[in-house]
């Protein structure tokens, strides 16, 4: 019986081993592939639906442009068009609309036969999110910027999700909205007895300092979402200084503890280990 599970449990292990291989790299890949989709469905296509449209009405709105460009069907295909359609030459607002219609499917057809041109959405969203980051950086784009939040803020259901959004994306993105952590340390928290991993972000406020002495703020994160956690202030005699990076203890609190650098396993464990770590000295 024993032979048996031992042999079943050396069978599980290459199995779990490739997993453990190959599960990172598709999930990236397919979380990369997701992002692209979702991009070029909800804003490459708008916008290249709208570059379309757009150049479909340069015959109606600019006629002469359209006639040096030689753009809009021949009177050849006009005619064969108005003669399916069984519509009079003499006809001017229907040959107008058949002109239109016929244009409008050529532009249509070119664009599916060139499917690089998919990607000019792509483009002018980059270059919209530029302009925007440009804009957004002088005193014009700023108060404009602040004006649009207040309103966001102000409408009852959106309120709701927005701030929660606006405080992922800035803790993801924005560098510089991110809290700069000096060290790791160890504290107890919540309670004696207890020890948390978090992050010292500085001194104290002025007016604890004055009732409790070289005390610093620590930031403890959250699990499996660091972004969200809790302030505290401690004296600094209270805290142990540990010897890993922030990235290596992100990932601790990410992973509920299972990913440990490792320079801090224990001997004799086997917790799972963190790639390209290595130890920190302060």
């Amino acid at each position: 019986m024993s032979d048996s599970s031992s042999t079943t449990k050396k069978s599980k292990r290459p199995f779990l081993r490739g997993l453990a291989v190959l599960l990172p790299s598709i999930l990236t890949l397919w979380l990369i592939v997701k992002a692209y989709q979702f991009i070029d469905s909800a804003i490459a296509e708008p916008i290249n639906r709208g570059i379309r449209a757009g150049f479909i009405q340069i015959p109606n709105y600019f006629p002469t442009i359209a006639e040096k460009l030689a753009m809009g069907p021949t009177q050849e295909t006009l005619a064969a068009a108005a003669a399916t359609k069984n519509v009079s030459i003499e006809n001017s607002s229907a040959m107008h609309a058949i002109a239109h219609e016929l244009f409008e499917s050529s532009v249509n057809s070119w664009w599916a036969e060139h499917p690089w041109m998919n990607l000019l959405g792509l483009i002018v969203a980059a270059i919209i999110v530029y302009i925007s980051g440009r804009l957004v950086g002088g005193f014009i784009g700023r108060a404009f910027y602040k004006r649009i939040e207040k309103i966001m803020v102000a409408v009852p259901v959106i309120r709701k999700v927005y701030p929660y959004i606006k405080q992922l994306v800035d803790f993801l993105i924005n560098d510089e909205d991110k809290p700069k952590f000096n060290r790791v340390v160890a504290v107890e928290y919540p309670r004696k007895g207890i020890w948390s991993v978090g992050f010292m972000t500085g001194t104290s406020l002025q007016s604890i300092e004055k009732q409790l002495p070289d005390s610093i703020t620590i930031f403890i994160p959250s699990s499996p979402t660091p972004f969200t956690g809790y302030t505290i202030t401690v004296q600094k005699k209270d805290t142990i200084d540990l010897p890993i990076t922030v990235e290596e203890a992100i990932r601790f609190a990410v992973s509920g503890g299972v990913l440990v650098p490792d320079h801090q396993t224990l001997s004799g464990s086997e917790p799972a280990k963190m790639e390209g770590t290595s130890p920190t000295k302060d």
